[in-house]
């Protein structure tokens, strides 16, 4: 029986993905192109995944590329709550607010803007200004 759980997301940008993981100070393995990384669960249970979030000593979350082309996160939450002190539910808001900011500030870039200032407010929203030049 298997103790792995999956959780949907709209996330499709694996390099903000990293770097979202990166601000949180998550170590993580990433596959190469000849083979997944294993995600570890439940009494040495494992399964593959595209990125291994090493969440603990014996826990881990996966990233896993759906066929629609989104990341899904599979690991047993309970291990991972029990064993690195986070919930499903807190790691998922954790993680989308830190991709968000990432895609963001890509998007920025993109468009020619540079950034004026940035600025983290009492409630963690973070205020940016840009400019561009016409």
């Amino acid at each position: 029986m298997s103790h792995f759980t999956s959780v949907k997301t709209k996330i499709r940008d694996l390099v903000a993905l990293t770097r979202a993981l990166k601000d949180m100070q998550m170590e993580f393995t990433e596959c190469t192109e000849e083979q997944l990384v294993h995600v570890r669960g439940y009494q040495g249970q494992t399964t593959d995944a595209v990125v291994s979030i090493h969440a603990s000593k014996t826990y881990d979350i996966g990233v896993k590329l759906t066929a629609d082309g989104t990341y899904e996160f599979v690991a047993d939450w309970w291990g991972v709550e029990t064993t690195r002190g986070i919930s499903e539910q807190d790691f998922i808001k954790q993680l989308t607010r830190r991709y968000s900011y990432h895609k963001v500030m890509a998007e920025i870039k993109k468009k020619g803007y540079t950034i004026e200032s940035e600025e983290v407010q009492e409630d963690q929203t973070i205020q940016v200004r840009v400019r561009t030049w016409s």
